[in-house]
């Protein structure tokens, strides 16, 4: 779907690649899902690139410095990005860029939560768009963190969300956050993720299912990319964890393959 409108605080709302190189992830990401660019001045980053799709918004691109991390940033929408930025800091957030207007994109804010994730608080302008739930387009974002409980106790109060435990397997530690659906997940980093790994947000986008994730996945191996952990079945579709030529991390997943026998429910370890 589109979104045209103000989006219902907590919804993600736009995401952003920071790279190293713009013009080699404009080829890796064209070549992967077919997304045009157009660029303008930019007062927080000198130069912005916004990617379409069929004409409709999908994401930003902007040029990091050499010693940053390339990386996928989620934005979640936020009614006031002030107000908003002063209860992340009581609920234990740490604010790492201020709220800042910007001509015709309404304010930020960029935040680390509790348990060591960085994302962006967007007051969104009128007019703003942003395709999801399509190919090519954002499909969902996991929270990764080694911290469930200090993240669990931060998004869902800032944004008035629910949580209920899934999962496949015991010791599974997977949330969703809802409001009336799911519009989040948050997973605790196990035995597969070096010590080393930073908590981090995992953009998902969507795979064509006439390609299939299997295919895209040699794809984009093909124009540079790493694959990072190879297509698997999930009960949300097949999907794979990819890397870009620069370095940032991102999934791929087809949703009209969902696995039925992976969903199952978990014992929550935080329920008293």
């Amino acid at each position: 779907m589109t979104h045209a409108t103000h989006p219902v605080p907590g919804i993600p709302c736009w995401i952003e690649l920071a790279t190293l190189d713009v013009p080699s992830a404009q080829a890796f990401y064209t070549g992967l899902f077919g997304w045009r660019y157009h660029s303008k001045p930019d007062p927080a980053t000198g130069n912005y690139t916004l990617a379409s799709l069929n004409g409709t918004p999908v994401a930003g691109l902007y040029r990091v410095l050499p010693n940053q991390q390339p990386a996928w940033l989620l934005h979640l929408a936020v009614a006031n990005v002030r107000s908003a930025v002063g209860w992340a800091a009581s609920l234990g957030g740490s604010v790492l860029l201020n709220p800042v207007d910007i001509p015709g994109r309404g304010s930020i804010a960029h935040v680390q939560d509790p348990s060591g994730a960085v994302c962006v608080l967007w007051e969104t302008p009128d007019g703003w768009t942003f395709g999801t739930d399509r190919p090519g387009m954002f499909s969902a974002a996991d929270l990764n963190t080694w911290d469930g409980e200090a993240a669990d106790g931060f998004y869902p109060t800032l944004f008035g969300l629910t949580s209920r435990q899934i999962g496949y397997a015991p010791g599974i530690d997977y949330v969703e956050w809802r409001l009336d659906e799911p519009i989040l997940y948050r997973n605790v980093m196990g035995g597969e993720y070096r010590p080393t790994t930073p908590p981090h947000w995992l953009i998902y986008l969507g795979a064509d299912p006439q390609w299939g994730t299997d295919a895209l996945t040699a794809r984009a191996a093909s124009l540079g990319g790493t694959v990072i952990l190879p297509p698997f079945d999930t009960g949300f579709g097949r999907a794979a964890v990819l890397e870009d030529p620069s370095g940032a991390r991102f999934a791929i997943t087809d949703r009209t393959r969902p696995d039925p026998d992976w969903r199952a429910e978990v014992e929550d370890p935080y329920d008293d």
